[in-house]
């Protein structure tokens, strides 16, 4: 298997080396359009995110190692990282989890058969005032309680059919 950006991808890649200093700094844009593009980013894609900033892929690899949103392997269509941190944790996040795990029969770090959810437990996302909360896919969810829980998890199941 190989990877290849797409032409729009190249595109902005090219606008961007025009704002960095180093084609090293576009380390991280590139393994963000890599990851949108395929949905994670594969050992080929860190090999051209190498080539094209003149970087070694092993420190690729190990930037994008380092970071949590980035993904080495493929993720369900729905990624849900539920905070953990202590603002959650006072909020209610043990009555959300619990819910999530009723309702999607999978516990932390495990995904759903149909690979339609993954579930996370995940440091601060960085949305205390509105604790508790969680991220599926890039798209934040707050204030939760069990019943917004079924309200969300409903319309993400609707819209996969």
């Amino acid at each position: 298997m190989s990877f290849a950006f797409t032409d729009e991808n190249l595109a902005r890649i090219e606008a961007l080396k025009k704002r960095y200093p180093s084609p090293k700094a576009l380390s991280l844009p590139c393994l963000w359009m890599a990851q949108y593009q395929e949905g994670y980013i594969s050992l080929e894609a860190v090999e051209e995110i190498g080539r094209l900033t003149d970087w070694p892929p092993m420190e690729i690899y190990r930037t994008a190692t380092f970071y949590t949103m980035f993904h080495l392997e493929p993720v369900a269509t729905y990624h849900i990282q539920l905070c953990k941190t202590l603002s959650c944790a006072l909020c209610g996040k043990a009555e959300v989890l619990e819910r999530l795990q009723h309702r999607l029969d999978i516990g932390p770090g495990e995904s759903s058969g149909d690979g339609k959810f993954a579930l996370t437990q995940v440091e601060c996302l960085g949305s205390c005032g509105t604790a508790p909360v969680m991220q599926i896919n890039d798209r934040y969810y707050e204030n939760l309680t069990p019943e917004k829980v079924d309200t969300i998890l409903d319309g993400l199941e609707k819209d996969a059919r």
